[in-house]
């Protein structure tokens, strides 16, 4: 079986003035399809920024980046792209919903600026909010939602196009506990249900007993987290 994301030996080096900052050293990474993996690791340490290379969205000085056995380093700017919208799916801490338009429009612009037809999209895309237990708030603009269904409206707009891979980064790091576990209930079922692999960086250990395998990253290397209990 292909994996769906492989990171072999990644770095990732920023300039500063008081030299080159190595946040990732040679990092490995493999995610199956329906894996969910955590991703913790203290502030600072680099999380974000294996996300964003995992995601296509930066590029390492060194390594490789494969998605569904695609060499990712081989492509230019405009293959990059194109696999990011055809292949990936991103949740941010913050929703980043457009407030003009509501919830249904939301989920359904990713697939209209792909080309498919307004109603075709519209139809998908309030299909899935259904399955976040959204009906009744397709018409709603984000500033008539609560947190939580703002980011659940994200998590569709995310899957909306049948993603192989979603990352998302801190996710429900800006709600309470109960709409944390209602939330992230609904990204597993849902990502699960579609076969996709699933990365997630949180700093909230009581999301990581979901998961299927949990990463450290620290001095810029993942190892397997073991839980002390």
């Amino acid at each position: 079986m292909t994996a769906v994301l492989e990171l072999r030996s990644v770095v990732r080096q920023y300039k500063s003035e008081g030299g080159v900052l190595r946040v990732l050293e040679g990092a490995d990474l493999t995610l199956n399809q329906s894996e969910l993996v955590g991703l913790i690791g203290p502030s600072g340490s680099g999380k974000s920024t294996l996300l964003h290379t995992a995601g296509l969205l930066e590029k390492p000085e060194g390594g490789e980046v494969y998605l569904e056995g695609e060499n990712c380093m081989a492509l230019n700017d405009a293959g990059r792209t194109r696999l990011r919208r055809e292949k990936l799916g991103f949740v941010y801490q913050f929703h980043h919903l457009l407030p003009e338009f509501n919830a249904r429009d939301n989920v359904a612009m990713p697939l209209m600026v792909g080309g498919m037809k307004r109603r075709a999209a519209r139809e998908k895309a309030e299909a899935l909010l259904a399955e976040m237990g959204l009906s009744e708030r397709l018409t709603h603009q984000p500033g008539q939602m609560s947190g939580g269904e703002q980011q659940r409206v994200a998590i569709a707009r995310a899957l909306v196009n049948d993603p192989r891979l979603v990352i998302a980064d801190e996710p429900t790091g800006n709600l309470d506990p109960a709409t944390t576990e209602r939330v992230f209930e609904s990204l597993i079922r849902m990502a699960r249900s579609e076969g996709a692999a699933v990365l997630v960086a949180t700093h909230n250990m009581a999301l990581t007993r979901h998961m299927d395998r949990v990463l450290t990253l620290k001095d810029g290397k993942l190892t397997e987290f073991v839980s002390e209990e």
